[in-house]
């Protein structure tokens, strides 16, 4: 019993020590030219491997990680991250659509410089937003102050703050707080010196 207990231990500690060596290029070498890459990025941002975005376009406050395998599309408009939040993999956000109202035309050959304005626009996280796993969030969403969108959720329309969103398309189920504790939370964050 001890043995198989001993070699369950190392196995582990071996795992993980082979994680951390792996890891360690791509955050020393990669992540760097990929926050270099972005519009705005502010302090403390992890992007996790496979991010892949349309780099230019995408703005991120502080303390915000990017989980794995996430795909911002934003050729047109614009992506903004608020600070302090949190995406789990495979998250994917898309400001743009396709014009499907021409006539005698293939919607594939149709450019970007034939979209309307309301065919691209912004995507806004106003920070401390939780976006779970395979999330999808599209055009012109904005997501207000501490909301949460589960895992799996389609988001086609403005979520309001501190409101828990899911399904497809995602509607919503909950709050975080109620008013008292709300009122609480924001005096808490306000006495530790957060901004809000």
């Amino acid at each position: 019993m001890r043995s198989s207990t001993m070699r369950g231990n190392t196995a582990r500690f071996t795992w993980t020590l082979c994680q951390i060596l792996c890891e360690a290029p791509y955050r020393l070498t990669i992540m760097p030219w990929k926050k270099a890459m972005l519009a705005s990025c502010g302090k403390n941002v992890l992007l996790q491997r496979g991010c892949k975005m349309t780099w230019q376009n995408v703005y991120i406050g502080d303390d915000v990680t990017v989980g794995p395998n996430a795909l911002f599309l934003c050729t047109r408009a614009r992506i903004r991250i608020g600070s302090h939040t949190m995406f789990g993999p495979g998250v994917t956000m898309i400001t743009g659509g396709h014009r499907m109202d021409v006539a005698g035309r293939y919607m594939n050959s149709i450019t970007n410089d034939e979209k309307l304005p309301e065919n691209d626009r912004d995507i806004v996280l106003e920070g401390d937003n939780w976006i779970g796993a395979n999330a999808t969030i599209l055009k012109g969403v904005t997501i207000g102050e501490g909301a949460v969108v589960a895992a799996g959720a389609v988001v086609t329309k403005n979520i309001p703050a501190y409101s828990i969103w899911g399904g497809v398309p995602a509607e919503r189920i909950g709050m975080r707080f109620n008013d008292e504790t709300l009122s609480i939370h924001k005096e808490l964050m306000k006495k530790a010196g957060f901004p809000g």
